[in-house]
């Protein structure tokens, strides 16, 4: 997979620009950085508008000083409203560099831009009233709103709200590096685009990143339907969602799909192999790369004997759906995938008897108790390696929220797994995968849709 930019805790920030600051870079020398690169972006969405700076007494606000006067250096109309003196000695001198009008309340300004530098990384309490609501008044009375670093009012680290009523921005600018927030419900809604503005951090150490877009490769010349990898999707009592996960593993890469299933249904595609043979018999085929459980698998006696013979094989295994429910205190390898949503995610936290709170958090323990690569799937889907190491990726369409699409994704996994992939690569390709496709399908589409596009996306990351 091609190398993606890490994401950062409040503290690993703290600690990779003390590195930068212990190698010679000043504060300020960092806050020109960050403050001149925001500014680029402020003024293409400015296009000659005016714009309002909300500056905080930290650094943020500090950047904030920076910014103006860099619009105001090419004349631009910028006006600073800093409620809060600096309380920083670099949001001081910022301050003192920029020849700009400052006013401490928004006195009915209106413009084109509102640049919110009021709070950045770092905030623990909410807004007082007073702040809240001259970021609100703001808000309203500007075509457009740009939050650098992060939108004030929110947690870095969970990404939580910690006002009702803040602003939807259309732009946040990332300072340094990605935040938790900027990727993680229910903050994540609210930020509009993301642009990461690079101040010198290079190499964090950092075991969370954002997944960065992957390049599949053609077949080999001498290619053939079981060396592409031959996946095995086991059926159940719902023969509608494993047919729906199969459709999408054929489109994903993988060679040859079989469905073992009792029998046929209406909607089985002439190319998908169909096999009633019996299940242990089945599987007993060493083509077999990979093998999908769980979606229509069913939760009845017979349902758990096809589970149970499906975790003796052993194997690169993808568990969706029922298939979690039935799981017990199991420990696997990190070749299994499991692919909750989050009610799933919180059952399986209880069979394992995981306390923690929230997502990230409750995955990354479930991988670390269980052995197994997650992927919490969702609006703010996080996959998880039982290493520690965590992906975050960038919302997919909101149409996925949709019955069926969770079969989907956990075929175009299982397809990427047969075909020689890691879980845990496969799982990220997958989300890729679902992304592109979804965006193909365009909106209002069903999973059978979704699943048709899966081809088309694929020929995109070749």
């Amino acid at each position: 997979m091609p190398a993606s930019d890490p994401v950062l805790t409040v503290a690993e920030m703290q600690a990779a620009e003390q590195t930068l600051i212990d190698g010679g870079t000043s504060v300020d020398e960092l806050m020109q950085r960050a403050g001149r690169g925001a500014a680029e972006w402020v003024w293409r969405i400015a296009a000659g508008r005016p714009a309002t700076v909300l500056c905080g007494p930290g650094n943020n606000g500090g950047d904030g000083y920076v910014i103006a006067e860099v619009l105001r250096e090419r004349e631009l109309d910028v006006l600073v409203v800093a409620p809060i003196e600096p309380r920083t000695e670099a949001a001081a001198n910022a301050r003192t560099l920029y020849r700009g009008a400052v006013a401490t309340t928004a006195e009915g300004r209106r413009g084109g831009v509102l640049v919110d530098c009021l709070f950045g990384s770092g905030l623990t309490r909410p807004l007082s009233d007073e702040l809240l609501a001259l970021l609100g008044g703001l808000a309203v009375s500007h075509d457009q709103i740009i939050a650098v670093d992060l939108p004030s009012g929110v947690e870095s680290d969970s990404g939580a709200l910690l006002n009702d009523g803040l602003p939807r921005y259309d732009l946040t600018l990332a300072l340094g590096a990605w935040k938790f927030a900027h990727w993680t419900m229910p903050s994540s809604a609210a930020m509009g685009a993301r642009r990461l503005i690079d101040i010198g951090i290079r190499e964090t150490g950092a075991a969370t990143s954002l997944s960065a877009r992957p390049r599949f490769e053609q077949p080999a010349p001498d290619a053939h339907k079981y060396s592409r990898g031959l996946l095995a999707v086991v059926g159940g009592a719902m023969p509608g969602a494993a047919l729906l996960a199969a459709q999408a593993a054929m489109h994903a890469g993988a060679g040859n799909v079989r469905l073992l299933a009792d029998h046929s249904h209406p909607a089985t595609p002439a190319a998908l192999v169909v096999s009633d043979a019996q299940l242990d018999e089945a599987l007993g085929d060493e083509r077999i790369g990979a093998v999908l459980a769980g979606p229509g698998l069913g939760r009845d006696d017979a349902a758990k004997a096809r589970l149970a013979a499906v975790l003796a094989r052993g194997g690169p295994l993808v568990l969706d759906a029922e298939a979690l429910g039935l799981l017990e205190h199991q420990v696997f390898t990190s070749e299994t995938l499991a692919t909750p949503h989050e009610g799933e995610l919180a059952k399986l936290c209880k069979t394992y008897g995981i306390s923690a709170q929230g997502k990230r958090a409750k995955a990354r323990a479930l991988a670390e108790a269980s052995g197994m690569t997650v992927l919490a799937k969702g609006p703010d889907t996080v996959l998880c390696a039982p290493d520690g190491h965590v992906r975050l990726f960038a919302p997919g369409p909101s149409w996925l929220s949709a019955a069926g699409t969770g079969d989907v994704l956990a075929g175009i996994a299982a397809s990427r797994m047969a075909t020689g992939r890691s879980a845990f690569e496969a799982a990220e390709q997958a989300v890729w995968l679902q992304h592109e496709a979804a965006r193909i399908a365009g909106s209002a589409f069903i999973a059978d849709e979704l699943a048709q596009a899966v081809k088309s996306a694929y020929a995109r990351f070749l």
